[in-house]
């Protein structure tokens, strides 16, 4: 919300509404020019330092008027990505009808909507909003266990169907072992074929107190869909791997 009178430059006490205003295209008809120019300035300031924190200060924009059901006037910001102008957010002097029914008949207010998607998008580099509803584990699982400070790049899933094997060994006795070493070991064998590998299962012998590890690897390619047979033959080479560098047993 924003105060009824606020002080201006020189001293004077703004005023913020009027009785026998007009409805334009620049105001409402209870609002000042003067007020309502005052608050766009604060509005746009305020969302694009916003934009800008997340996207960066080097950001390319523009405001579009445009018009919404409960703000007067209004504007869209859009920004500039990849050569193409991308609606961030919209936002507009809010109804003042809207504040009176509300009890802040007082007031004056803005308000604005994000869109989040096109904000992810951005951020992550995400080619098609539609990505967002997709249940494929191929680009979830992109963003589990992320933070915000994390830096996130979206990567293309292919199309063709996934191929899921497991594996599990126990683990070496006679070294130190990290599920890193594994994941490596498999990077280096099927490189970008396995598409996703997550540790399972982890169990503990209760008589020889030995480690057992199962995990998932999810086989996809991006130019062709993957027999079980390709597949099965790619699983071996890993598991021989496992039993000759790791040292471990698979089961």
């Amino acid at each position: 919300m924003f105060q009824v009178f606020r002080r201006v430059p020189n001293g004077e006490a703004l005023q913020v509404f009027e009785k026998s205003g007009m409805r334009t295209e620049d105001k409402q008809q209870e609002h000042t020019l003067e007020a309502t120019k005052l608050m766009e300035t604060e509005l746009k300031s305020t969302l694009l330092c916003l934009a800008q924190s997340l996207l960066g200060q080097g950001l390319v924009h523009r405001w579009v008027a445009t018009t919404f059901p409960f703000t007067h006037p209004s504007w869209e910001l859009e920004v500039l990505h990849k050569d193409k102008w991308v609606e961030l957010l919209g936002c507009g002097i809010m109804e003042h009808a809207i504040l009176h029914k509300a009890g802040a008949g007082d007031r004056i207010g803005w308000a604005f909507g994000v869109g989040l998607e096109r904000m992810a998008m951005i951020i992550y580099d995400i080619p098609d909003i539609r990505l967002f509803w997709s249940t494929d584990s191929g680009f979830l699982c992109q963003f589990n266990n992320k933070t915000a400070n994390d830096v996130i790049k979206y990567k293309p899933v292919s199309m063709y169907p996934q191929c899921i094997n497991d594996i599990s060994f126990w683990l070496p006795e006679d070294r130190l072992y990290s599920p890193n070493d594994f994941y490596d070991l498999v990077r280096s064998i099927a490189g970008d074929i396995v598409e996703q590998i997550s540790l399972v299962d982890e169990f503990v012998h209760p008589k020889t107190q030995r480690t057992s590890h199962c995990y998932k690897l999810v086989y996809r390619h991006m130019e062709k869909t993957l027999t079980q047979e390709e597949v099965n033959v790619m699983h071996r080479l890993i598991e021989q791997a496992v039993d000759k560098e790791l040292h471990g047993i698979v089961r």
